[in-house]
């Protein structure tokens, strides 16, 4: 069955859907579930999602090459389920090369393509390197470090954050700013508990 012409169940089947994984039996191990997924459903409508979620390599990739990207609730959608609240969420997301299709994704990975050339790969290698031995010195000197909070996490943020022009020292802003924007592409059902704080984050992320 193509995922054209699949039409939503008239009973959603709760258990199969990926709000399981904020159980943390379920999330330390999340196979199972899969397993079932793609055994019982591959293509299936998560009720809390709002969408359809494909498991199958093959669907995957006829998803991917031949329907749009364009998923993200759009600001008017988000009204229409009666959480208005996170209209300013909807208009971000939209704008989100994750969510668009040619020619605008197009366009805009043209432009991010740019910084990651070769080229200007190869002339930041040196400068790289320069921050990688500043990160691994304090630990070489103690004789032991935590690899991912020492080193791994600023790494990337400071490069990153050197890319987009900003000072490195505001790597750790930088962060934390990306983390929370990933909760909010990742959260799977609407807590409206967290919403103020998602909110002033991306407003700071934004201005």
């Amino acid at each position: 069955m193509s995922l054209a012409s699949k039409v939503k169940p008239e009973k959603a089947d709760y258990g199969l859907s990926l709000h399981q994984l904020y159980n943390q039996q379920v999330l330390a191990n999340p196979y199972p579930l899969y397993h079932r997924l793609r055994t019982e459903d591959p293509i299936h409508w998560d009720p809390f999602l709002h969408a359809w979620v494909v498991t199958r390599y093959c669907d995957v990739t006829r998803v991917l090459k031949n329907f749009s990207a364009k998923c993200a609730a759009s600001p008017e959608q988000l009204m229409a389920m009666g959480v208005a609240s996170m209209y300013p969420i909807g208009g971000v997301l939209h704008r989100q090369m994750l969510f668009m299709d040619p020619p605008d994704h197009t366009c805009l990975r043209a432009l991010c393509t740019v910084a990651f050339t070769p080229h200007r790969v190869a002339a930041l290698r040196s400068h790289i390197q320069e921050i990688v031995d500043s990160l691994l010195r304090p630990g070489l000197e103690r004789g032991y470090m935590d690899v991912i909070a020492e080193f791994a996490d600023p790494l990337s943020a400071i490069v990153t954050a050197e890319m987009l022009g900003l000072p490195p020292s505001d790597h750790r802003q930088l962060k934390s700013w990306s983390a929370k924007f990933a909760e909010i592409l990742g959260n799977f059902q609407h807590n409206p508990n967290r919403l103020p704080e998602m909110l002033r984050n991306l407003d700071e992320m934004c201005t």
